[in-house]
């Protein structure tokens, strides 16, 4: 009897890119909708300019360098990249901005460098620095959730905010204002005491309304890649752990002057920072001791920058920062070789 074989190695394929990278896009769903419905239609209309944006390039790039883009292009890589930066911009950016951005993740970001597997620095979040730096006025205006705001953004309103630069009927200073840790950062610089910030409508439990509920969307979504063991616990782990501790020592000593720890998780980056951008299988520390010194350094430095530096949120910076770092971290923390002696004080 005849039986059908194939070539070895002979085990199923598990982790494919394509499949690694369908499962982050499907984490980052619920997420996605917490945003769209709290800060409208601008979200999803971001996310179509980014990922199309970053196909596009991917696939000219590609041609370029006389390589069949079909591969690439279908790992779905190039749609993730464009998707993450597209969560962290305004939903009212200038669609050439939007397309600015995706633009340098992925050509200057990633395929300068060789493409996936070869770039250093996370690319969504060095498009969305190169955005910050460039254009901080429209980087920062951002929409109230509609939970707080009276006067919201209709589909049209958006696309002609996004694609024609008009605000609308009711002005700019009605419909957006700045992020809740811009608007923390100012009152602290103010000499305003946390009590006094958080009788806003803006707060609610921990973080600010709207904003909240998101993080807890994104936090589904990244206990489901960890479940699904798409990505390791230790990056999200560590990182978060890293950044309550620090903020929650500050807060013991001042209360009034410094937030309470939950704060800093659920009003702005952090939990998807840490569960879709810190855990970027390519540019982040890969050996288990190196995960945790990674994620741990990365909560550390959010904390200092939002604190002290001049930018409300940190996490973009934090990460780059620490993907310089990664593979000084997993040369020094390189698991030992099994079988391997380890040296004693006699061999000296």
């Amino acid at each position: 009897m005849q039986f059908r074989t194939s070539r070895a190695p002979h085990l199923p394929v598990t982790n494919r890119i394509n499949r690694v990278m369908g499962e982050v896009l499907l984490a980052l769903i619920p997420g996605t909708l917490a945003m769209w419905w709290y800060f409208g239609w601008g979200v999803l209309i971001n996310i179509a300019l980014a990922c199309s944006t970053a196909v596009l390039a991917e696939w000219l790039c590609l041609i370029a360098r006389k390589r069949d883009p079909l591969p690439a292009i279908s790992d779905l890589s190039a749609i993730v990249t464009g998707w993450l930066l597209a969560l962290a911009l305004s939903p009212v950016l200038p669609w050439w901005q939007t397309v600015l951005g995706s633009l340098f993740a992925i050509i200057v970001a990633k395929q300068l460098y060789g493409g996936l597997g070869y770039n250093p620095f996370n690319p969504a979040m060095t498009g969305y620095v190169f955005l910050l730096i460039s254009f901080p006025v429209t980087m920062t205006r951002w929409l109230p959730p509609d939970v707080l705001s009276l006067e919201t953004l209709t589909l049209i309103d958006s696309l002609r905010a996004i694609f024609q630069g008009l605000p609308p009927a009711q002005g700019w200073d009605v419909v957006t204002q700045a992020t809740p840790l811009d608007q923390m950062r100012t009152g602290l610089s103010q000499n305003q005491m946390l009590s006094e910030i958080r009788q806003s409508p803006l707060w609610g439990d921990y973080g600010a309304r709207g904003w909240e509920w998101c993080a807890n969307w994104f936090l589904l979504g990244g206990l489901y890649l960890v479940w699904r063991k798409v990505i390791s616990w230790r990056i999200p782990t560590s990182l978060l752990g890293a950044l309550l501790l620090i903020a929650g020592l500050f807060w013991l000593t001042d209360p009034e002057t410094h937030p309470f720890p939950a704060f800093h998780l659920f009003s702005g980056a952090a939990i998807i920072g840490a569960f879709f951008i810190a855990t970027d299988p390519v540019s982040a520390s890969t050996t288990p001791r190196g995960q945790l010194i990674y994620g741990a350094m990365i909560g550390l430095l959010v904390f200092i920058i939002r604190t002290w530096g001049d930018y409300p949120d940190a996490v973009a910076f934090a990460v780059l920062l620490l993907n310089m770092a990664a593979p000084t971290i997993d040369h020094y923390t390189q698991p030992r070789v099994f079988g391997a002696r380890q040296k004693t004080n006699h061999d000296t």
